[in-house]
């Protein structure tokens, strides 16, 4: 049924029957816009710079190095490498740097060069520049500095990790004589190319494990100096509490015969922060979404996706189930937000600030388990928000467990236009077809309202 809306700012309305609810939908002009993906990192991820200082510092060979926050310092740190073969790097924390591009127009954010008066003006056209590379998403990154180091011409390529890993119930080694290149595609075009070594976290590395990988992986002409350098790298990754420390490659330099580690990954535990609070003081908060370190200010696990369906959900797993099942409906989620299992009414009202702030978001989906967490105290965060920031788009609140009766007695007594649902599958097939309502809108430039007559909030 449609007709002619009375009020002079709406084009038109129509009341829908949607999974079994009767919603109003009213358009209205709009100029809402668009943000553009971004990418989610999800745990400590520190600067090629400190890669390679944590790396230097603890007797394993990197090229000379230095950082550069200005034209002038990029062009004293490249005379100080006495070199024609000089690596700019921008410090961005995303993949694909090389290939990436600055929206000022500089191609690529690895580039070679032979003089420091080429390095100076290369360097300045990516310092407080955004670099767009394939995991970055059309906004980019800022790159506040810039690497200056002496290149190398590697003859040998090899890859040597040391990570945790759940299959061998603690840490263990990874190598190949095939470095240079993507791991997981020399795992699954030729798997015997990797050696794996586990480590017995109490005993530590043993001689004979590292002479083992040295020997595996064909660098038994440099057996002394490639065992101590394996043998620094698990000293480190117990001293930093780290997850993983890949070097990738680590090279053979054709001039020199030397070795050095050209590149290096890290990943730290984030719940030795307590531990490692130097090492935590390193985060580049400017390389990260301010959506997720907002959400970090009130204890919740957001990650941004590129959907249009926010999702707020109570645990890990059942974030992951709600997804799928928006998914198998046909949408598509446009974060992960998790409020754990001791969120306030504070942190839930919050977390509908930090979905909100993302425009793409169409629709909101709650779904929330109460065992720890009270499903009351998820309510009154819902209300407050939806009271307090004049929320315009349909929210669907699927609640289960402690305090439920509580929880559904609020929303109905609320006076608030929420709609409850206990099925799930009702739930996000619910969400899935308003989302598509609000995006059918949006692009015809007209703005959707959602008023739901009050006995289906009260079903």
């Amino acid at each position: 049924m449609s007709r002619i809306a009375g009020r002079g700012d709406l084009l038109k309305s129509q009341l829908l029957v949607l999974g079994g609810c009767e919603i109003l939908v009213l358009l209205a002009a709009s100029n809402s816009g668009s943000l553009s993906g971004k990418q989610q990192v999800r745990h400590l991820n520190v600067h090629e710079y400190i890669s390679y200082t944590l790396l230097r510092d603890n007797g394993i060979p990197v090229p000379k190095f230095n950082v550069a926050k200005t034209k002038e310092e990029a062009i004293k740190f490249a005379q100080d490498l006495n070199s024609k073969d000089i690596v700019l790097k921008a410090q961005v924390l995303a993949g694909g740097r090389g290939k990436g591009a600055f929206k000022n127009g500089l191609k690529g954010g690895v580039r070679m060069v032979e003089s420091p008066e080429v390095a100076g003006e290369i360097a300045s056209k990516m310092l407080q520049q955004y670099l767009v590379t394939k995991q970055t998403g059309a906004g980019g990154r800022i790159c506040n500095m810039v690497m200056v180091t002496e290149r190398k011409f590697p003859r040998r390529e090899y890859y040597i990790a040391i990570m945790m890993e759940r299959s061998f119930n603690g840490p263990v080694i990874i190598a190949s004589s095939q470095g240079g290149v993507n791991i997981e595609d020399v795992a699954a075009e030729n798997p015997d190319a990797i050696t794996y070594e586990p480590i017995d976290i109490v005993t530590g590395i043993t001689d004979d494990q590292v002479k083992r990988v040295v020997e595996k992986i064909g660098l038994g002409h440099r057996l002394e100096q490639t065992c101590d350098m394996i043998k620094s790298m698990y000293d480190l990754f117990l001293k930093k509490d780290a997850l993983l420390i890949e070097v990738n490659p680590y090279a053979e330099d054709v001039l020199t015969s030397e070795y050095f580690c050209l590149d290096a990954k890290f990943r730290f535990d984030d719940n030795a922060e307590f531990r490692q609070k130097e090492l935590f003081d390193l985060k580049d908060i400017s390389q990260e979404d301010p959506k997720e370190i907002e959400a970090a200010k009130y204890g919740l696990n957001y990650i941004a996706l590129d959907g249009n369906i926010g999702c707020m959900v109570n645990g890990a797993g059942l974030a992951m189930a709600t997804m799928d099942i928006i998914k198998l409906y046909g949408g598509d989620p446009a974060n992960f937000l998790d409020v754990g299992g001791g969120a306030t009414a504070q942190a839930v009202s919050e977390a509908f600030k930090i979905i909100l702030s993302d425009k793409k978001v169409q629709a909101i989906l709650v779904n929330i388990f109460g065992g720890i967490m009270r499903c009351d105290v998820i309510a009154e965060g819902i209300i407050n928000a939806a009271k307090n920031l004049n929320i315009q788009i349909p929210i669907i609140v699927r609640l289960q467990g402690t305090k439920v009766t509580e929880a559904k007695k609020l929303i109905a007594e609320s006076g608030l236009r929420i709609v409850p649902r206990d099925d799930l599958d009702e739930a996000a097939q619910l969400v899935v077809q308003l989302s598509e309502i609000i995006g059918l809108a949006r692009k015809a430039g007209v703005e959707v309202n959602f008023d739901i007559p009050r006995y289906m909030i009260e079903k």
